[in-house]
């Protein structure tokens, strides 16, 4: 009981390092005086963001936890997407996530630990999803609605940010390292892949969604982009809206 009275709290320290990551973080590195002994402080604060993602990746498992969010779900559920659409928007634009061309260590690490974090919020997400029929009318409104996840869900699937060729050599990344495949292992899916999988059809295939997502033609064309990727029950899904 007392875990679960932790997690609005946790998802509010969430967002309140990502704000300074987002809004002073970038002031500071660009101080000329900034020239400190040890950047260590400034790390662990970077650090938090990663604890917290993953600490929650950790407990989201349990319903009654996911439950236990309350109000600040929705809070979650923004938050989930904001990663998710940098991280797509990084690989569309030909950019590697997690890795920063700077003479920064300090923007390196914070460049690799945002990437980490993207993929611990895919988690996370993934988690909510299995949930999705217990989840407060206005959190699916927004995952549906506002945030259109399924599309971005898609994207996810066609640009697969966790996964770059360079030099003829195939590179995933797993575990926490990107590391090289073997060519027999070229086609094989990833756990990332399977979240993604996962949560879509959590999504798509929830009594919540066919009530209330908008299939329109645009969306029903993007998530068609999917029906050859083992997608047979998630194309009948969208199939059945035309």
């Amino acid at each position: 009981a007392e875990c679960e009275q932790q997690i609005p709290v946790l998802i509010e320290e969430l967002i309140t390092v990502e704000i300074w990551k987002q809004k002073i973080f970038p002031i500071v590195c660009r101080l000329e005086d900034f020239k400190p002994k040890s950047t260590f402080p400034i790390y662990l604060v970077l650090r938090h963001e990663a604890s917290v993602i993953n600490l929650l990746e950790t407990v989201f498992y349990h319903k009654e936890i996911c439950e236990s969010a309350e109000d600040t779900i929705l809070d979650l559920i923004d938050y989930t997407h904001r990663k998710l659409t940098l991280l797509v928007a990084q690989t569309a634009s030909g950019k590697i996530p997690g890795k920063e061309d700077s003479n920064s260590e300090l923007k390196k690490q914070a460049a690799e630990m945002e990437f980490e974090i993207a993929l611990k919020a895919l988690s996370v997400f993934r988690f909510i999803t299995g949930l999705i029929e217990s989840l407060p009318v206005n959190a699916v409104t927004r995952m549906l609605n506002t945030h259109n996840f399924p599309c971005l869900l898609v994207q996810l699937v066609e640009h697969c940010p966790w996964i770059y060729r360079k030099e003829g050599k195939l590179k995933k990344f797993e575990d926490g390292a990107w590391y090289e495949v073997p060519y027999e292992d070229h086609v094989k899916i990833t756990k990332l892949d399977g979240q993604v999988w996962i949560a879509l059809y959590n999504i798509l295939l929830s009594s919540e969604c066919q009530r209330k997502y908008n299939f329109n033609n645009f969306n029903k064309s993007q998530l068609l982009k999917v029906q050859d990727c083992k997608g047979s029950r998630l194309h009948l899904c969208v199939s059945h809206h035309d």
